[in-house]
């Protein structure tokens, strides 16, 4: 078989990454660096143990998204959307290892707006593979756990934050075309959003004030956007329509995705405190309000009760309330899931978002869901001029000018990297690969065994496709 050219280049970047990192000097300390941390005296046994805890809850997420998507799709294509999100967990946390925690949390880079100095980067170089990131807390992001913990932590939101993007495109991208997409949107979307929103001098943090407490604008909104522009970039699938495979992993992975969740939004406190109990409070409240809105909802429009609706409705309710869930209290968070499954039940269901081909409505559970709750969090956050009910007129104008600068940054910064990733790799399969299915013609391996022909859609295109590759197979 011959070896395109793509994957032998791909395979010279992971050796040169993995050796490169074993001759890596070691750290030496300067006072420089030194004056950014604490002593380790510092460190809470407590919140250490939070946040390991936190680190697990949110790298189950990732299987869990897989799951979850896995049984939403064609019986030809789960696989290839499962490991779609499942691989993100190694080319994520490679590139957050050797650069991208560098750009999120690394020597702030900006401008100076008056008195005051706004940063959109961090220094590439500043945590090159995690260099500097030791035992000990960093005075300004996280006082009481080692610097080492709090970067494993944000590395679990790089990694889910691609996965979400890939329900959107589902059953047509190519995987390599793939690969090297993820890692242009960490780098050139995620990780300068999230130190924008979370980097003490981030000039959306700082400067707009916005407050996202575990990642709606960050993680679902950047998510929801790129998911947006990307299903306009790669176009409709050949057959639109489709037939869930298996509701019983939509159920599994949405089970998952609750769970790791907890860790999502109450981890985000940083220590085990109120604000951890609360925010595990209003994320639970605001799911339970959202499935039980989105079931209703379906049924007074005619519609059956259905478990898939059912997860569905949790998971919007979940991103709803993540930028808000330690700045509200329990029963505002039953309103935020409330309105927001009704707002995003209505989207997945408006024939103006059918003609673009979201095949797992990405866009209209995530990304809307995640700019419902930052317009909530504006509207309801607590403390004083914090919020439009607290008196925060200029907070919440300012959190709407961020909304529109973020959707703009974000749709248009991953239709950018869409086209120069289909510039490099076309991104689309061929139609041959389509009507064969991703799971066998991307990675020779299918659901069911490769004889059972009735694990196929019952039309002659596909049988007739999968029989010549079966055959090329044998040869």
């Amino acid at each position: 078989m011959k070896i395109e050219k793509r994957w032998i280049i791909s395979f010279v970047i992971i050796s040169l990454v993995c050796i490169t990192g074993m001759l890596w000097p070691a750290v030496t300390t300067t006072d420089v660096v030194l004056s950014q941390f604490g002593t380790i005296d510092q460190i809470i046994p407590a919140d250490v143990a939070w946040m390991l805890t936190s680190c697990c809850l949110v790298l189950i997420m990732t299987p869990g998204l897989s799951f979850f998507y896995g049984g939403m799709v064609g019986k030809k294509n789960v696989i290839s959307t499962m490991l779609q999100s499942f691989v993100c967990l190694g080319v994520v946390t490679l590139l957050w290892v050797v650069v991208g925690f560098s750009l999120a949390f690394g020597e702030p880079l900006g401008i100076h707006i008056g008195s005051g100095f706004y940063s959109f980067v961090g220094d590439p170089t500043s945590f090159t593979f995690m260099d500097y990131v030791g035992v000990l807390p960093h005075k300004k992001i996280a006082s009481t756990v080692p610097f080492m913990l709090f970067a494993l932590f944000q590395m679990k939101f790089a990694v889910i934050a691609p996965a979400i993007i890939t329900g959107s495109f589902a059953e047509r991208v190519r995987f390599i075309s793939y690969l090297l997409f993820i890692c242009l949107f960490t780098l050139f979307i995620y990780a300068p959003l999230c130190h924008s929103v979370w980097y003490p001098t981030g000039i959306l943090g700082s400067y707009f004030g916005v407050k996202d407490f575990a990642g709606g604008t960050v993680v679902h909104m950047s998510a929801g956007f790129a998911a947006l522009a990307g299903v306009i970039v790669l176009g409709k699938r050949k057959n639109s329509r489709h037939v869930p495979t298996n509701i019983p992993f939509v159920l599994l992975g949405t089970g998952m995705l609750w769970f790791g969740w907890i860790g999502f939004n109450a981890g985000s406190s940083l220590e085990a405190n109120g604000v951890a109990a609360m925010a595990f409070a209003t994320t639970t409240t605001a799911s339970a309000a959202a499935m039980l809105t989105w079931i209703f909802f379906d049924r007074i429009n005619g519609r059956k009760v259905s478990a898939l609706g059912a997860c569905i409705g949790a998971v919007v309710g979940l991103v709803s309330i993540t930028p808000a869930a330690g700045f509200v209290s329990v029963p505002e968070s039953m309103f935020f899931g409330f309105i927001a499954a009704l707002v995003s039940n209505w989207v997945v269901n408006a024939k103006f978002l059918k003609g673009i081909d979201d095949t797992l409505d990405v866009f209209a559970c995530h990304g809307v869901g995640g700019i419902m709750g930052m317009i909530l969090t504006a509207i309801f956050a607590h403390g004083e001029d914090a919020s439009l009910l607290h008196g925060g007129w200029n907070v919440f104008g300012h959190h709407m000018m961020a909304l529109v600068l973020v959707s703009i940054y974000t749709f248009f910064g991953a239709f950018l990297l869409f086209k120069i990733t289909n510039r490099i790799i076309p991104m689309r399969v061929s139609e041959e690969a389509e009507i064969m299915g991703l799971d066998l013609s991307q990675h020779d391996e299918t659901l069911f065994p490769i004889e059972c022909s009735d694990v196929f859609e019952d039309d002659y295109d596909t049988i007739f496709v999968t029989q010549k590759h079966l055959e090329k197979r044998t040869i």
